[in-house]
């Protein structure tokens, strides 16, 4: 890979990781348009090793209050917020781990349709403006149940289903219309993305080992530190936006990402 691919990548990996506008629609594009080939497995490591530690680092007390008071619930303290909070990321993970290891050839040979991710591009981006225009959102992160976090967790399916969907479009989605506020909907979708982004890191690890490819190690830790830092900056600013802006800004650049990707492909 050459500097520039490198960079790109992994920026785009970043940058869309965590904002709801579908990585998997960005990630098409350097292959379909500039005509590049697959980063290989290392890479994909790198970069989920880049996001992943940018979610901790940013939610790294939310993440100690929770396994602390999650571990603490099976003695004497009893179930706190935290601890329930604990028990509904794992509720919401299930799914997405079950369905991502029982169908993963599939997933893996249907995430590259380019008309599928346009298509989810459009619709999903549709759904989130009526969930942000409709959705009471009022309850907080606390108010999740039983309920909302399987809910939750089979929207994640959705996203491995359909690509182009955006896990964390879809998440934030079916979160306001639970009537989540958008802080809460955000925070609870970047907090379900801890187990799952890692749970998809250690499945790359176990290819990387078992492929016997060779290791561009200065590729690995450019594109570590890039969607690191790329991925922290997004969760900071758009933590700090959505409640002046709502999402409108990122339904209108999925349209037109989407109709883009249509009109790119008829060409």
């Amino acid at each position: 890979m050459s500097i520039i691919e490198i960079i790109v990548l992994a920026l785009i990996q970043g940058l869309t990781e965590f904002l709801p506008i579908s990585s998997s629609a960005h990630l098409i594009l350097p292959s379909q348009v500039l005509g590049w080939h697959d980063q290989g497995l290392a890479f994909d490591v790198a970069v989920h090793v880049g996001t992943l530690g940018a979610v901790v680092l940013y939610f790294r007390k939310e993440v100690v209050d929770i396994l602390g008071a999650w571990f603490k619930s099976f003695g004497s303290q009893g179930a706190t917020d935290d601890s329930r909070l604990g028990w509904w990321i794992i509720v919401a993970t299930i799914p997405a781990l079950l369905i991502g290891y029982l169908f993963k050839d599939f997933v893996e040979s249907y995430s590259r349709n380019a008309w599928v991710i346009a298509t989810s591009t459009i619709v999903f981006g549709l759904l989130l403006w009526y969930a942000d225009v409709k959705a009471k959102q009022v309850k907080n992160i606390y108010q999740i149940n039983f309920f909302s976090a399987l809910l939750l967790g089979f929207s994640q399916v959705l996203a491995m289903v359909f690509p182009g969907t955006s896990r964390s479009g879809i998440t934030i989605t079916v979160g306001l219309m639970l009537g989540l506020n958008k802080q809460s909907a955000a925070r609870f979708s970047f907090l379900m993305s801890i187990p799952v982004i890692a749970a998809a890191g250690s499945y790359y690890v176990y290819q990387l080992a078992t492929a016997g490819e060779a290791i561009d190690w200065h590729a690995i830790l450019l594109g570590a530190g890039l969607s690191f830092v790329s991925a922290y900056a997004c969760i900071f600013f758009f933590l700090k936006v959505i409640e002046r802006m709502g999402m409108m800004p990122f339904v209108i650049y999925r349209l037109l990402l989407g109709v883009g990707l249509f009109a790119f492909l008829m060409l």
